[in-house]
């Protein structure tokens, strides 16, 4: 019987999607093993590229709307349909990518779109949401996603606010009176890749805000904010995993919109029926662009791997390139394998071409290293 194999590759960044990467390694096993039964699943971890994996494994339909971006100018943006259920990606709507570096303030984005494309959702019969909230270029607390769903906020004066990072310091009372109804027939289940609380040290603002352009004052305003915020909303779920996501948005989500948060990769492995794949697998290969400590913190390649260990199946893992750490030759991978050559630069080995040979070698390394242990 010819041997099963899983690839469960996320996307090499900035080079390759999850789909390019698997059909590279596979005709490089292929060319070892040419009788092999490969199994392909396309994985993500709550960040870019969740809607386009979950799309395809679920069969959806690409949705496209008008919406606002994190600064407030109309763009096309898309997410899918699969029957009553929604697959969104905020970073289609409101990410940092969708910014050039000077447009970069967390004191002046908005979440607002994302709230639209929730909206939309809804409106085309969404009863059910699964959102990834990884690549925001926000810190508004989700305000602007609550505000396009009908909250309305007020500041100490009475005056109503309208959201960014700076109007959600200075909100002091929430009126949740014109707020979508539907709302509460729907289930939303977020996919995050992080796992910080609200504020504080290791709070959104102090961690994320740097890199989405927040100067040392912007954060502590922004801790600050968010602190009196939580405090307006009442209740502890600032201090719950994962509601420091998308700059507050995964609080926004729990506190107000009764959603569930989930480690990005769970959420996906289950949507896409991974451990039934496992049942007669001998070998699961996973891996994304750069494998590091990093990868081991809820990243999408240590989630196929605890789930494979689970079930006794070996996991071999797959990088363009490798950082080695302790932490990574005592997490359980079978092996560990780089796939770019050695002395090859980076801008080269990221090129598509060069980067879709050099995985289809490694692969055959891989099969041929394989077959002498297995037959031993």
């Amino acid at each position: 019987m010819a041997q099963r194999i899983i690839l469960a590759f996320d996307k090499f960044k900035g080079s390759l999607t999850s789909e390019q990467v698997a059909q590279a390694f596979a005709r490089g096993w292929r060319m070892v093993v040419p009788d092999s039964d490969i199994a392909t699943v396309p994985i993500a971890d709550g960040g870019d590229g969740m809607l386009h994996t979950l799309s395809t494994a679920l069969g959806a339909t690409s949705q496209s709307l008008v919406a606002h971006d994190p600064l407030g100018r109309t763009i096309t943006t898309h997410y899918a349909l699969s029957g009553s259920r929604a697959i969104i990606e905020m970073a289609q709507i409101s990410g940092l990518a969708l910014l050039n570096g000077e447009e970069r303030n967390p004191m002046l984005t908005s979440s607002y779109g994302l709230g639209e494309v929730i909206r939309d959702a809804l409106d085309r019969g969404a009863r059910s949401i699964l959102l990834g909230i990884g690549g925001s270029a926000t810190n508004d607390c989700g305000m602007g996603m609550l505000e396009a769903l009908g909250y309305r906020f007020y500041d100490a004066q009475g005056k109503v606010l309208t959201s960014s990072g700076d109007a959600m310091c200075r909100v002091a009372r929430i009126d949740a009176t014109n707020v979508d109804t539907r709302l509460s027939e729907c289930e939303i289940v977020v996919a995050s890749d992080v796992d910080n609380p609200l504020y504080g040290e290791h709070g959104a603002a102090w961690v994320y805000a740097p890199q989405k352009g927040a100067t040392p004052t912007m954060v502590e305003v922004l801790d600050k904010g968010m602190r009196s915020f939580a405090e307006v909303v009442g209740g502890d779920y600032h201090t719950m995993a994962g509601a420091g996501a998308a700059g507050g948005v995964g609080y926004a989500l729990m506190a107000l919109l009764g959603a569930t948060l989930k480690p990005g990769i769970e959420l996906v492995l289950d949507s896409v029926g991974f451990d039934a794949l496992l049942d007669d697998a001998q070998l699961v290969i996973t891996g994304e662009g750069r494998i590091d400590r990093q990868t081991l913190m809820g990243k999408g390649p240590s989630g196929v791997l605890r789930r494979a260990m689970m079930r006794g199946v070996p996991v071999i893992a797959l990088g363009g390139r490798v950082e080695w750490c302790d932490e990574l030759r005592s997490s359980g991978f079978r092996r560990i394998y780089e796939a770019t050559p050695e002395g090859m630069a980076l801008d080269e080995a990221m090129q598509k071409t060069t980067a879709q040979q050099n995985i289809c070698h490694a692969a055959m390394r891989i099969a041929r290293e394989w077959l002498s242990l297995h037959s031993s």
